[in-house]
């Protein structure tokens, strides 16, 4: 069980509304902090360093991203606009992890100007980057396919587009020394929101196998390891956090096994993590306007899918609460709905909450990661704005909601402001 708690009040968060008007995600600085130091502890033992890319993806927001680069946080990206992001937060080097795939080269290029450890997704891509030079560093993404058992919403790794097979792995290294690189890693990523500890020790074990058997069929030495992402969160209240601790302690015994005890160069290690870092301390902040007694009851918000799409497009799950009523008894049944032109437009399903009235300010849950970020512009709808809860409990605007002008300023069309 995880407490579904919030870092303010009815008050507050009404103070807040006051001054940005909902809907809006707010962040809180505090915990954001917290967990990314977490993080970094459970691998303290790492002999060579240990690093976790933020997926920046997940929140891609400079504001969050400088929060995380003071913690020690790297980024991976993989697209043009996320290495830009990085760029101006000051983050370049072996920092920054492009990990991306069917990549144009035009990003490629980007990422080598900033020196971006450039991780490839398959063996055709080797080739293709040589047309602006392969860099001194290279890392190759692997796909287990039948070794490993995929989650549903990364699906079967043998049915997923990304990364090399085993036999294409040893060929990519082998190749890539022979071009003149001289500094590899590895890497792989094959689940998304997993909270199974076992998963992540299991995945550990295989990638530091094929490590193993590529350092003994090239003479390769591997320098450093990405186990990918994935680490889930408790959207729902009975689900429980991932353990860290128990995560980094598997991890450590398959490291000493086929590292340590086979007298290998440690490599150090990398995540790519987003969700576990930002996702639980985010908020979607909301107001219901209208009510509705057909078939079902229906309670009608200012947000939309538009604004938090995982409801929508998963069926995902996110924890709601009324301000002022967190208390009081879940005596309805409700569909909890946006205003787009979409049936599966809703945020809950025949939830159990406490009687909703217009103007009361609905809370959503674990927004943090895919949240914002996935926002897109259907039926006119305009984006949110994101708040930054501050450690000293003053509220940020680092992001303002869109506007019209927004909205039209990609068309040359008369009387569009």
């Amino acid at each position: 069980m995880n407490d579904k708690t919030l870092p303010f009040d009815q008050k507050t968060i009404r103070e807040i509304a006051r001054k940005f008007p909902t809907p809006f995600h707010i962040y809180d600085e505090k915990a954001i902090r917290k967990a990314a130091r977490s993080f970094a502890a459970a691998f303290d033992w790492a002999p060579t360093g240990f690093r976790n890319h933020y997926a920046v993806k997940a929140c891609p927001n400079p504001y969050i991203i400088k929060i995380l680069a003071e913690e020690g946080m790297g980024t991976d990206c993989s697209s043009m606009a996320e290495l830009i992001l990085s760029e101006a937060v000051g983050i370049k080097g072996d920092q920054l992890f492009f990990s991306s795939n069917n990549t144009p080269l035009e990003e490629y290029l980007k990422a080598t100007e900033l020196g971006a450890v450039i991780n490839l997704d398959d063996i055709t891509h080797l080739k293709y980057l040589e047309q602006i030079g392969l860099p001194e560093t290279l890392s190759f993404r692997f796909n287990p396919g039948p070794m490993k058992k995929g989650n549903d919403i990364i699906g079967k790794p043998e049915e997923a587009k990304y990364g090399l097979t085993r036999k294409q792995m040893i060929e990519a290294y082998e190749r890539a020394k022979e071009k003149g690189v001289k500094r590899f890693g590895i890497h792989t990523m094959v689940a998304s929101n997993e909270l199974n500890v076992a998963y992540f020790v299991e995945t550990a074990d295989i990638l530091l196998q094929l490590l193993a058997d590529i350092t003994e069929e090239t003479g390769i030495t591997i320098d450093f390891i990405n186990f990918g992402g994935g680490i889930g969160i408790p959207y729902r209240p009975e689900d429980n956090p991932v353990d860290l601790q128990a995560v980094s302690k598997g991890i450590k015994k398959r490291y000493t096994e086929y590292v340590v005890a086979a007298a290998l160069k440690p490599p150090a290690i990398y995540f790519e993590c987003g969700r576990v870092v930002t996702g639980p301390y985010g908020y979607l902040v909301t107001e219901a306007i209208h009510e509705k007694h057909i078939y079902k009851e229906y309670i009608g918000v200012n947000a939309s899918m538009a604004d938090l799409m995982r409801p929508g497009l998963y069926g995902a799950y996110h924890h709601i609460t009324v301000m002022g009523k967190e208390n009081d008894p879940a005596t309805e049944t409700y569909d909890v709905v946006g205003s787009l032109c979409e049936n599966n437009d809703k945020f809950a399903i025949n939830r159990r909450l406490p009687p909703i009235e217009r103007g009361d300010l609905v809370v959503i849950h674990d927004t943090g990661a895919h949240g914002r970020a996935m926002g897109f512009n259907y039926n006119g709808k305009l984006r949110t704005a994101e708040l930054l809860l501050k450690e000293d409990g003053a509220v940020q605007e680092i992001r303002r909601r869109e506007n019209l002008a927004d909205y039209f300023a990609t068309l040359d069309f008369p009387g569009l402001p």
